[in-house]
């Protein structure tokens, strides 16, 4: 590690340098060029469409469910963990202005009246007396020159410290909305599997109706009876457990939602594919801008270089100026009399000599904690750059793959009804029907649960592009930003 010269530094601050921070440079993004291409990623690996218009998607543009809509809406009104990141917003506002405070002067206003006594053997008559003094003063109270910018630099660290906050409260709100989509998307599925479960607990209920009569005229078997009634038993089961699935949904949606849910305002519509607006890629270079996390690091990164420049003006004198002036008389009433002006100037100088290599020591903490956030900036960006890969291998399969679940389902429902003809005709035993059912039930389910998969996947590939960032700076649907200086004095 390259040693800090106080000589060096000091030549550069007397020819005009602000502070002793290092000047900041952006670490090169350990970033490809393209996203990945291959058989899992279809045309979403090279058509790189304009990121900006990515960050500029609001929710309400992207969420077309009007029910989605306001389940988002109440969402960012009342979940509690949104508030909790807001007010460490505000938190890291008011410490940053706690901060730059330190950059100006602090005046109070001090009135005074004293009353004492002085025994004779300490007073000048040699006898004991007793007096009274008033006094009124205005102080300014140990003001730091800040010739070598440390004040400035850790009020530089405080202020990226509060960016990196606003960027986690926009980072926990893009995680939030897309929560709440895909815990309603989840809820719907899960209906309707047990719309599904319902039918088909109907159905193997008439086809035991139908084995039980061929039963009593002698045609079926017991053994038919008892798979047609284990087929009946097997649905029941399936349908309490989805009801129960149903339930947990719901209270999961309530908890992020922070209020109860209106099963009035949920839609109707059955298809899930409608609720979603088409999404562009963008670049890989567009992370760095559209992803708060990555924006929250640097910033984090930006504080700890300014830390440096706090830790270098430790090694050189720090000025404090301590003055107070006013008035005072041994009567109130002659406390504004002419003559009766009082002051008192305080310079100080605080100069390092030995500390036990206490600042060195210091410095290279500094240093070395610059180096650790680097290395959570750069491994937050191969994190989000892993996190859409994944996000557009799954664009890239997911509508192939229930095209294919959709031919397998309408296979099934043709063998089933191929089978219950046979069965019907007394070609087939009922084992066959009964398998054909199963498959049928299983291939239905299947394809609900892929198109949940896709319509969850294309909600999480808005979220780790950074979808409606720019919004969300803005201020749309949800706490809009504001300036650390803002809200009092």
């Amino acid at each position: 590690m390259k040693r800090f010269n106080p000589a060096i530094a000091l030549s550069f601050f007397l020819l005009g340098a602000c502070t002793l921070a290092p000047d900041y440079e952006r670490p090169v993004a350990p970033l490809p060029s393209a996203w990945p291409s291959g058989a899992a990623y279809g045309d979403f690996g090279t058509a790189a469409k304009d990121g900006a218009e990515l960050a500029g998607l609001g929710w309400r543009e992207f969420f077309l469910s009007p029910a989605m809509q306001s389940l988002i809406e109440q969402a960012l009104e009342n979940n509690r963990d949104l508030r909790e990141a807001v007010l460490n917003v505000e938190q890291a506002r008011a410490l940053y202005r706690v901060q730059r405070a330190d950059l100006l002067p602090g005046i109070s206003g001090d009135g005074r009246m004293t009353r004492e006594r002085v025994p004779g053997d300490l007073s000048a008559s040699g006898q004991a007396a007793t007096g009274t003094s008033y006094s009124v003063q205005a102080s300014v109270a140990a003001y730091e020159l800040d010739l070598f910018g440390r004040v400035r630099s850790l009020n530089e660290q405080a202020l990226r410290e509060y960016f990196a906050t606003e960027e986690a409260r926009r980072s926990a709100q893009i995680a939030l909305i897309a929560e709440v989509a895909n815990a309603y998307l989840t809820l719907r599925a899960d209906q309707r599997l047990l719309q599904l479960t319902e039918e088909t607990l109907a159905a193997q209920e008439r086809s035991y109706d139908l084995v039980k009569m061929t039963y009593d005229r002698g045609v079926s078997s017991k053994l038919d009876l008892a798979q047609a009634q284990t087929a009946v038993e097997t649905a029941r089961v399936n349908r309490f457990a989805f009801i129960r699935q149903v339930a947990q949904d719901r209270n999961a949606l309530t908890l992020l939602v922070g209020a109860l849910i209106d099963d009035a305002a949920l839609d109707d519509a059955e298809d899930i594919d409608r609720f979603l607006a088409d999404l562009p890629a963008g670049l890989p270079s567009d992370l760095l801008a559209n992803r708060p996390d990555i924006r929250q690091a640097e910033q984090l990164l930006q504080g700890a270089n300014a830390n440096i420049g706090a830790a270098r003006a430790a090694f050189f004198p720090r000025i404090t100026l301590t003055a107070a002036g006013g008035t005072a008389s041994s009567s109130l009433s002659g406390l504004f009399d002419s003559g009766s002006g009082a002051w008192s100037f305080m310079p100080q100088i605080s100069i390092p000599i030995f500390e036990g290599g206490r600042n060195m020591a210091n410095l290279e903490v500094a240093e070395i904690q610059k180096d650790i956030n680097i290395a959570r900036y750069e491994r937050s960006i191969q994190a989000a750059f892993r996190e859409v890969a994944d996000a557009l291998a799954g664009q890239g399969t997911f509508g192939s793959q229930v095209g294919a679940q959709r031919a397998l389902v309408d296979a099934t429902a043709e063998s089933y009804s191929l089978a219950e003809r046979r069965y019907r005709s007394g070609i087939d035993s009922y084992l066959i029907l009964l398998d054909a059912q199963r498959s049928l039930y299983a291939a239905e389910q299947e394809l609900i649960r892929t198109r949940l998969a896709q319509m969850s996947n294309t909600v999480n590939l808005y979220k780790v592009l950074g979808g409606g960032s720019l919004a969300h700076r803005e201020g749309q649907g949800g706490a809009a930003a504001s300036s650390p200086l803002g809200g009092g004095g």
